[in-house]
């Protein structure tokens, strides 16, 4: 038997073994249904990828807004807590704590008026250009996130008991 009646012989049957010697049998369904699988892969990731990326910009979009509003709370809880401070410690501190609220809403405002690519951008750039203050209040942030669940928890807790 010859290399020819070999090849011949293997495609007919399906065998696909290599002689060294190149033959084209003709079955490109197998190719094709890889090549749809793959590409309904690459479909179905794009789709939840895309799905995800709407999802973290919605959530991303609440939580500024969210954020803005918390910072306006405590503006106007400085301001308020000014007039006090006037009474009991004098004008020039009660104006440091007007400063303080002017201050804090500032930058609620800079946070409601830019978009929240445009704070992420910003964000990283101040992390890059001071690691260790991010690093240190990013551990601050951290705390105070803590102590708040902690009491929320603890609330709950005691209201459970009574």
């Amino acid at each position: 038997m010859t290399d020819t009646d070999t090849i011949i012989d293997n495609a007919a049957s399906g065998n696909t073994t290599d002689t060294g010697n190149t033959t084209d049998t003709g079955n490109t369904t197998d190719t094709g249904r890889t090549d749809q699988a793959k590409q309904a892969l690459k479909d179905g990731a794009s789709k939840y990828s895309a799905q995800a990326t709407d999802r973290i910009r919605t959530l991303a979009d609440t939580g500024k807004e969210r954020a803005g509003g918390a910072l306006d709370q405590f503006a106007q809880l400085l301001t308020d807590a000014a007039d006090q401070v006037d009474e009991k410690l004098g004008a020039q501190y009660g104006d440091y704590a007007r400063q303080a609220a002017d201050a804090v809403q500032g930058f609620s405002s800079q946070i409601k008026d830019k978009q929240v690519d445009d704070l992420f951008e910003d964000v990283s750039g101040y992390v890059r250009k001071s690691p260790g203050v991010a690093i240190g209040i990013a551990a601050a942030l951290g705390f105070v996130a803590a102590r708040l669940v902690q009491s929320g928890i603890d609330a709950d807790h005691g209201s459970n008991k009574a």
